[in-house]
């Protein structure tokens, strides 16, 4: 008889037990989450910032909190690559920098008596406008402080699809700098030290973070609502205008996107902001198909105010050739012109019934004016190339007459150009292309509402993230390649608005 295997039996027993248990324990380890929906409290707490300005500080770490740790981001790139190259990373900066700005909003101001609080609703949107005319469609306008262009383009980046937490993965380092805000409040003042010190005391900080070392800044960017000039004063005299900031040696090193360029090849003209802020792409063809059905009874309009103190300004002998003809419609936005060209349904309701309008320079080469007419499908016409052609080149046509009539004015004095005549020369066909290459162009030069996305257009914020990042690419590669990446990169172009052969 055989004796029972009692150890064998035994031992067979307690590995069923340990298996069990360690089944059971996976299985209480399993993480759910993934099947409650991505972001659940990000969408709650957008809703409820959603008529405010600012996201505050502790709410923006939560949203981009949201975004790839660095695991996870790794795990996304093996799976998809599609933010592969397009990562970016936005520095936590005292709050001095930005949001602090923002609540002492009374000290704001526009360069008039009012200050700026009213336009710091919808995320720097501003208040919507009431259009009881309907000259406008749906509820996507806003009256909106060109000013305030860093707070929505910051607003904007918080969304970005392709944010990232851990800065090693970056492709580009964002600085919520609110640069125009910051110099606003001292660009009066005749302490150039005080006019300085906020641009010193954030490169100061900067440079201190392990993220400057890795390119050594060439791959940070920054957005300001003014000119880039406001930031380029050259020498340490209180009598010339602006900050230093640009011409810091760290700031040199970083790319400054504003709504006009200076002549310095790491500054870049991006749109001024308009009013026109959707919020879904049918409501851009929406606003498109408007306005290609327009009847323009004025061959041609301007609105804006003279310039008698600027001696080389083309506006005065634009003015009086406008209003001595009967084609022109002009709209005087001098304090004593009986215009509210504060109200933008004013200006937009002439523009849309003109064929062309009118660009020439004001207190520097570019105007809001210019996306305002193209937003109306009215059919741009400028005097200097640095009004345009040679600014926004991210956004508009390298050729320049698809979209836009050129009459140079070289010397203001000498010049005798019958505008009207040239503009009655332009053929009902070409003008009827112009036109629609205008139109096509309108969601390239708008800001979309930061708190929706648009599916399928590429608005002005997009093209210029991507323009931004496909520059610091190009410098990767000049260190990949062992060449000096500093060549080239803040360099001034001494032609950049000179008339040459390609504008004439």
């Amino acid at each position: 008889m055989e004796k029972p295997i009692i150890g064998k039996c035994s031992d067979q027993h307690w590995f069923a037990i340990l298996i069990s248990f360690l089944l059971c324990f996976i299985f209480l380890c399993f993480d759910y989450s993934a099947f409650l929906g991505p972001n659940n409290g990000v969408a709650s707490l957008v809703n409820k910032q959603a008529n405010s300005l600012v996201i505050m500080k502790n709410k923006t770490k939560n949203l981009v909190s949201q975004n790839p740790s660095r695991d996870n981001t790794k795990e996304m790139k093996s799976n998809s690559d599609s933010c592969s190259g397009r990562y970016i990373y936005i520095h936590n900066l005292p709050s001095r920098f930005n949001y602090d700005l923002l609540k002492n909003c009374l000290s704001l101001t526009r360069g008039t008596d009012s200050n700026m609080c009213k336009y710091m609703v919808n995320l720097g949107l501003g208040p919507e406008i009431k259009d009881p005319d309907g000259v406008l469609s749906n509820k996507s306008w806003f009256s909106t402080n060109q000013f305030l262009l860093e707070v929505i383009f910051h607003n904007r980046m918080k969304k970005y699809e392709c944010l990232t937490n851990d800065s090693s993965l970056a492709s580009a380092i964002f600085v919520p700098f609110y640069a125009g805000l910051d110099v606003s409040l001292v660009l009066w003042n005749s302490n150039i030290k005080v006019r300085d010190s906020s641009g010193l005391d954030l490169v100061q900080w900067l440079v201190k973070k392990p993220q400057w070392k890795k390119m050594w800044g060439r791959d940070h960017f920054l957005v300001a609502g003014r000119i880039s000039w406001d930031f380029r004063r050259q020498f340490g005299n209180e009598s010339y205008w602006g900050s230093n900031f640009r011409f810091l040696p760290e700031s040199y090193n970083m790319s400054m996107l504003s709504v006009e360029s200076s002549a310095w090849k790491n500054d870049f003209a991006i749109p001024y902001p308009t009013n026109f802020h959707p919020s879904k792409d049918t409501e851009i063809y929406q606003w498109q198909s408007k306005i290609r059905g327009k009847t323009r009874k004025h061959l041609f309009t301007f609105a804006g105010a003279p310039r008698p103190e600027l001696e080389n300004s083309i506006r005065a002998k634009v003015i009086d050739q406008c209003r001595a003809s009967s084609a022109c419609k002009f709209i005087d936005c001098s304090s004593s012109g009986g215009n509210n060209c504060e109200n933008p349904v004013n200006i937009l309701r002439v523009f849309q019934s003109s064929v062309f309008c009118l660009q020439p320079p004001g207190d520097s080469y570019t105007r809001r004016s210019i996306f305002d007419s193209i937003l109306s499908g009215c059919i741009p016409v400028f005097f200097h190339p640095g009004t345009a052609y040679s600014q926004y080149q991210w956004f508009l046509p390298k050729n320049r007459t698809k979209y836009s009539v050129y009459i140079p004015v070289r010397n203001v004095k000498e010049w005798d150009v019958n505008v009207e005549k040239v503009l009655l020369g332009i053929s009902k066909e070409e003008e009827s292309a112009m036109r629609e290459e205008v139109i096509r162009l309108i969601p390239k030069i708008i800001y979309s509402d930061p708190r929706s996305k648009l599916e399928s257009s590429e608005d002005a914020f997009d093209i210029a993230v991507k323009s931004v990042l496909e520059r610091v690419e190009k410098v990767r590669n000049v260190i990949r390649e062992g060449g000096d990446p500093s060549v080239g990169f803040a360099d001034p172009d001494h032609y950049k608005y000179t008339f040459s052969d390609n504008y004439s």
